[in-house]
Formats: structure tokens, sequence, C-alpha cells
């Protein structure tokens, strides 16, 4: 087949992107989610798609898109999310905007470029090529938090999958991502009893001082040489300086490159709250979010030689990374299916008003897109 886009504009291209850009559409937005998983439904249906909205709960809407429902096997599953970390007021503030060189908002390549890439690889394809492909597409509004609203459904699909795709931004040299960090959240809730600070201190019990000793205990769990690390990034508690605190809480992220190593950190999080430190405080553990790492395997690393193989082809120079936040990535790659991300285009500043997409990676990347689901189809 020829990788020639047909008429691809770029103008038109950016015209396609504003409207999902120009929403507030972050994780429990949910009218703003409706909207984008709206727009994004209407351009599969008039692909001759099958579509199929899946309700995640208290995230909003989740799209499965496929060219083959009735066949159960998926030979690519491609994955994008739908939701932003951005506040409602946001894109009023920082609409879609460009320059000569790159587009500028919120979720620009973090990641509804990526969406976008999607959508116009597919297009393009060849029937004669799509035929020989058991394809789904799927699109979660929680992303941004983990997933956890559309964990489950998005591991239902990919049991049956051979291949995933991640369509994530590429890094902004470019790189594609082999393998990603694991992490976890922890709320911890301290609760004690309150005393006066003059009066009778030692019959208060101190949820802060607890909270300090968990402090320094989850410090000790870091490894820097093998990447587990753990970071108290929020801590409160309190009513005022002349109350011994009868409340405190604190936030901790972990990430890691070795799942069994987590597996130890989590138990030894979770036995801290049978030995406290102050006796009389009681302590709660939740997990809010958990993301296995995603490490290549054998199977993922032939899928990387494939895209290299396409690349070379295409004139692209393909390189690798290995990244520090998780994507869904993380949650197909756990189940050994062959796993890359970072196959939107190539964009930075993700998670902050500096985000930007590089103009001139978007038609190379749908064409590789395009090259490497021709490979797989043989």
């Amino acid at each position: 087949m020829t990788f020639a886009l047909q008429d691809f504009s770029l103008e038109n291209y950016l015209q396609e992107l504003r409207p999902l850009i120009d929403v507030d559409c972050g994780t429990y937005t949910k009218d703003g989610i409706e909207v984008i998983a709206t727009q994004m439904q209407q351009k599969y249906l008039d692909m001759g798609w099958y579509v199929k909205r899946i309700d995640c709960g208290i995230a909003g809407t989740g799209i499965e898109v496929r060219n083959k429902p009735e066949t159960s096997d998926i030979d690519v599953m491609l994955i994008g999310h739908m939701d932003t970390v951005f506040p409602e007021g946001t894109a009023a503030a920082r609409p879609m905007t460009f320059d000569e060189k790159r587009a500028y908002g919120p979720g620009v390549s973090d990641m509804k470029s990526g969406l976008l890439n999607v959508v116009h690889a597919l297009r393009n394809m060849d029937k004669e090529t799509l035929d020989k492909l058991s394809i789904c597409i799927c699109m979660n509004p929680d992303e941004e938090i983990g997933s956890l609203h559309s964990e489950s459904w998005l591991k239902s699909i990919a049991v049956n999958a051979k291949n995933v795709l991640v369509a994530e931004a590429a890094r902004a040299d470019g790189s594609l991502v082999k393998a990603r960090k694991g992490m976890a959240r922890y709320r911890l809730t301290f609760a004690g009893k309150a005393a006066h600070a003059g009066n009778e201190p030692q019959n208060g019990r101190s949820a802060i001082t607890e909270m300090a000793n968990w402090v320094l205990a989850i410090n000790n769990l870091t490894n820097f040489e093998s990447g587990t690390t753990l970071n108290v990034g929020i801590a409160k508690g309190g009513a005022g300086a002349n109350i011994v605190p009868d409340s405190a809480e604190a936030v901790v992220d972990v990430r890691f490159w070795d799942n069994d190593e987590y597996a130890d950190a989590d138990a030894k999080i979770r036995a801290l709250t049978e030995t406290p430190f102050v006796e009389g405080v009681t302590i709660t553990v939740e997990r809010e979010a958990h993301k296995p790492s995603m490490v290549p395997t054998e199977k993922t690393e032939a899928l990387m030689a494939l895209v290299e193989e396409s690349g070379k082809e295409l004139g692209i120079d393909i390189t690798w990374q290995e990244v520090g936040g998780g994507s869904d990535a993380n949650l197909t790659a756990v189940l050994g299916i062959p796993t890359l991300d970072g196959l939107g285009p190539a964009g930075a500043g993700f998670h902050s008003a500096d985000e930007y997409l590089e103009l001139d990676t978007i038609e190379p990347r749908i064409k590789l897109l395009m090259k490497v689901l021709t490979k797989i189809a043989g």
C-alpha cells in the first residue's frame, strides 16, 4: 500500500483537533468527557466502525470501537484516554493556539492529538489491509487518576489481544516508550486523642507525632538503586498549636520497576498499622491507585523490532525511552501482552500550562502507525 496520506492538510487536522482541546474534560468532569466521547464516536461511525459506549461509573463514558465486533480475538488493541488533569475554566483561559512549529492548549499532546492520529491512520488504511486485522480501540475517561473506573474493562479487552499500542505522546525528542515505572498512591489517616497542650498534654495521643514517625519509616523503604521510591507528598493535621492533635493525614506516592519489590513495600506499609509508634493512635491505609510496572518481554522486543523496521522504511529514526510516569500500557503489559507506548505525535510539558505538540511530527506518526498495522497484518 502507499503511505502518502490522501490530501493530508495540517490546517484541516488542527481544525479537527481544536474542538477536542477547547473543552474542559478533566477527570470526573463528566459533561466535558461526554463532549469528547460524542465527537470520537461520530468519527468512527462515519468510517463504518462499530461503536459501544461503556459506563465507567462516576468517571463517565468510555468508548469501545471495533471493525469486527463479532470476532473475539483482537490482533491490535489501541488505547487512548479522553480526560486531562486540568480544572474547569482552563479551556476558556487558554484555548488551543498554534504557531509555525507547535500547537498549545490543555491536552494537546496528552493526549487529544494521539486520539486524532489513530483516527487519521485508520481513515487512510486501505480496506484490504484492515480486513486482515481485528482491531479494537478503547478510549477511557479516567487515565489521569490511574484508570480506577476503567481498568477492569480495559483488561477484559486486553486478555484477547495479541498486541497493544498506546497512542500517548512520543517524548519531546520523538522517542517511543518501551518501559514505564509502576505507581501506587496511598492515603494515610491517623486518629489520636485531643488534649490541652498546656494543662494536660499527657492525656493526649498525637496523630501528628504518629504521622511523623510514619514519614521516616516510609522514607526508609526507598531504594534508589532499584528505582523503588516513596514520597510523602502531602501531610496535614491538627487544629491549633495549643491542642494535642487528634487527626492527621498524609498522601504517599510510590514508583517502582520491580513489581515484587513494590509488593514487599506494600506489605511493610500495611504492617505498620499493627504496631503504632504512639500508643492509642489508630491508622487507616487506603490505596487509592495502583499500576504495575511495564517492562519489555521477548514478545515486546519483537514488536519493538517491527516498529523500528517500519520507521526505517519511512525514514523515521526510532528511539526508545524508559519513563517514570505510568499509563494504561502498564495495565496491559502486566498481563504478558506485547505493549508499546508513545505512538502519538511528539510533545512535552504534560500536565502544565507549557504543554505543546510538535506540528512536524503529526503526519510522520500517522504514517508510522499505518505502517506498523500493515506489518502486523502480514
